[in-house]
């Protein structure tokens, strides 16, 4: 990769924190130990994952996107590893695209790995973005930890979440390390992993485990699985019922609304904040990349 100085900037969606950086003509490379040096919290900015800025026309993963989309979320997790989806990044992402001056309030489409997600900016600063609709495969796992098993339900998000009601978020552990789960082979390439206590009507709790960044403070894609998990487990499915349902849920990071409509698309909505920016040292990524 080039060891010209690189411009990047920090942000968090309800204290699920990004490296953001920009790179319109997508001109960068960012290996793998690169982007896990720039999210390390100690040798590098730090963050639960990077975000890049790249137009979509630009970027051959993005390019059939682009007649819809102009901007594409090149997501990678913490230990550099491509993602699918992060809902709370999408929400940073616009708020980064709006401070470039790039989009201004109101509607915007972004393009992302699990399709192009449709962002609403207000001019309060929450944002809310459409989600797309959860599938429910059958197949779910168990979740074992400290003497504790818990039957999890499978909600993918465009990417996998494991959604597990349990009496108390303490028995989830640390969530350094994945909590174990079987059977393995339901989630080939791993699984993010969601702990969920009730707080009251249509009000939930949860902390999470995501797949290749360890314990975050929250989960965009997590909250929306666990809304909808939360939602079939009290035996309402707006599309029977016609009626859209919202859950308010609780993460260690902030609270996030998430509706679920009856043609099944799933809206979020959270705040979005940039905190700094700057440049990358050219020597420090120089040793980065080598």
């Amino acid at each position: 990769m080039s060891t010209s100085q690189i411009a990047f900037l920090k942000g968090h969606g309800t204290e699920n924190d990004f490296v953001i950086v920009p790179d319109p003509g997508n001109t960068i490379d960012l290996p793998a130990a690169v982007v896990a040096r720039l999210c390390d919290r100690r040798a590098g900015i730090g963050g639960d994952g990077l975000l890049h800025a790249v137009r979509s026309a630009a970027h051959p993963e993005a390019q059939a996107m682009a007649g819809e989309a102009e901007w594409f979320m090149d997501y990678r997790n913490a230990d550099g590893s491509i993602a699918e989806m992060c809902g709370n990044g999408v929400r940073v992402f616009a708020g980064y695209l709006r401070r470039a001056g790039h989009v201004e309030e109101g509607d915007l489409a972004v393009a992302t790995r699990g399709g192009v997600k449709k962002v609403h900016i207000a001019k309060d600063g929450e944002i809310t973005v459409s989600m797309g609709r959860a599938l429910l495969p059958e197949d779910g796992v168990t979740v074992s930890l400290g003497g504790r098993s818990w039957d999890a339900r499978n909600v993918n998000m465009g990417n996998p979440h494991a959604v597990a009601f349990v009496e108390d978020l303490a028995h989830a552990g640390d969530l350094r390390s994945v909590p174990p789960y079987s059977p393995g082979t339901v989630y080939p390439e791993g699984v993010n992993i969601e702990f969920v206590v009730d707080r009251g009507p249509r009000h939930v709790a949860m902390r999470v485990h995501e797949r290749g960044s360890g314990e975050t403070r929250s989960c965009g894609t997590g909250a929306c699985a666990v809304a909808v998990a939360a939602a079939r487990r009290d035996g309402l499915d707006p599309a029977e019922t016609g009626t859209p349902v919202t859950y308010t849920v609780d993460l260690p990071g902030g609270t996030l609304m998430i509706t679920e409509r009856p043609d099944g698309g799933i809206e979020m909505t959270g705040p979005a904040v940039i905190v700094a920016e700057g440049m990358i040292d050219s020597a420090w990524l120089e040793t980065a990349s080598a």
